[in-house]
C-alpha cells in the first residue's frame, strides 16, 4: 500500500496552528462563541458536532471540569460571632485571624480555597444557615 500525504492550503494550516496554540481559556471562549453564534456544540466526548465542513479542529482543546473550589464570604450578616466560630473551625485560624477574615467580607474574601465541591457546598450551607452570604467559585 502506498501512503499519500494530504496537502492543506495555507489558510487551513494557519487556522489549525492558531487553534493548537490557544490557552484553555481561549479555547473555552471559542467554544462558547461557536455555540452561541453558529450553533456548533461540543459533544459530551469532546468531539464537535457541526452542520458544516472543516470545523472539527475546534475540539482540539476540551474543557476540563473544575475540581477545586473557593468559598467566598460576601457578607457575614447579623450573626458575626457565629460566623467567626464557623470560619475558625473550618480554617484552623486563631480567633483574631478568623475575626479579621470575617470582617473583611467581600468579593475577594476567600475563607477557604482549593477544596472539593462537596466540602465547599457543606461550608456554604453552614454559613448561610447562620445568615451569611456566601458564594462558591
Amino acid at each position: 500500500m502506498s501512503e499519500t500525504t494530504k496537502e492543506f492550503c495555507e489558510e487551513i494550516k494557519a487556522l489549525g496552528d492558531k487553534i493548537v496554540a490557544m490557552t484553555l481559556k481561549q479555547a473555552k471562549e471559542l467554544s462558547d462563541y461557536l455555540e452561541e453564534v453558529h450553533g456548533i456544540k461540543a459533544a459530551a466526548g469532546g468531539a464537535v458536532m457541526v452542520a458544516g465542513p472543516a470545523a472539527g479542529a475546534e475540539a482540539a482543546a476540551p474543557v476540563e471540569e473544575k475540581t477545586d473550589f473557593d468559598v467566598i464570604l460576601d457578607d457575614f450578616g447579623a450573626n458575626k460571632i457565629e460566623i467567626i466560630k464557623i470560619v475558625r473551625a473550618a480554617t484552623g485560624a486563631s480567633l483574631g485571624d478568623a475575626k479579621s477574615l470575617v470582617e473583611s467580607a467581600g468579593p475577594n474574601c476567600k475563607i477557604k480555597s482549593g477544596i472539593p465541591k462537596e466540602e465547599a457546598e457543606k461550608m456554604k450551607k453552614e454559613l448561610e444557615e447562620k445568615g451569611a452570604k456566601v458564594s462558591v467559585k
